[in-house]
C-alpha cells in the first residue's frame, strides 16, 4: 500500500512555531512517527510553501492508495486548492494540528472539509495518526 502525505505552507517551521498550538515535534519527527506507526505502508512525504506545487501533487496523486493533506492556511481561502482536491479520486484525509474551529474566525473556514473522506483537527501530530487509522478502518479494512 502506498500513501501520499502533503504538508502545506509553514509546516517546515514546526518545532519553532507556537508549540502550544502546533505541538513540539518538527516536521521530520512527525514523518518519522507516521512511518514508525504504519510500517507496512510506503509513504511519500512532501512539504511545500507554494500552492501550485501542492496542486500539482494533488493532480498526480491517483497512483497512490490514499492521501493525507495538512493544507495549512491555504484551506481558508484557496478555491484553486479546493478544486484540485475535489478532483482527487483516491481516498483522502484533511488534518490540522490545531483545532481550527476554536481559533480566530478567519481560521474556522476550511474549504476542503466537506470533500474529505476523513477530517481530523486539534490533536497535534496525532491528527495524522488518527486520520490514517480512520482511512484504513473505513476504506481498506478488508486489506488489513
Amino acid at each position: 500500500m502506498r500513501a501520499l502525505i502533503i504538508h502545506g505552507p509553514n509546516l517546515n517551521m514546526l518545532g519553532k512555531r507556537d508549540k502550544g498550538t502546533y505541538g513540539n515535534l518538527t516536521l521530520e519527527e512527525i514523518n518519522n512517527l507516521i512511518k514508525k506507526t504504519y510500517k507496512d505502508i510506503k509513504f511519500d512525504f512532501y512539504q511545500s510553501n507554494y500552492e501550485g506545487e501542492i496542486i500539482n501533487l494533488l493532480q498526480n496523486s491517483n497512483s497512490y492508495d490514499f492521501l493525507v493533506i495538512n493544507p495549512g492556511g491555504l484551506c481558508h481561502y484557496s478555491v484553486t486548492l479546493r478544486d484540485a482536491f475535489e478532483l482527487v479520486s483516491i481516498k483522502k484525509a484533511v488534518v490540522h494540528l490545531s483545532n481550527i474551529k476554536a481559533r480566530e474566525p478567519f481560521r474556522q473556514i476550511d474549504l476542503l472539509e466537506n470533500l474529505a473522506d476523513v477530517y481530523i483537527t486539534g490533536l497535534k501530530e496525532e491528527s495524522y495518526i488518527k486520520a490514517i487509522k480512520e482511512i484504513l478502518r473505513k476504506h481498506f479494512s478488508e486489506n488489513l
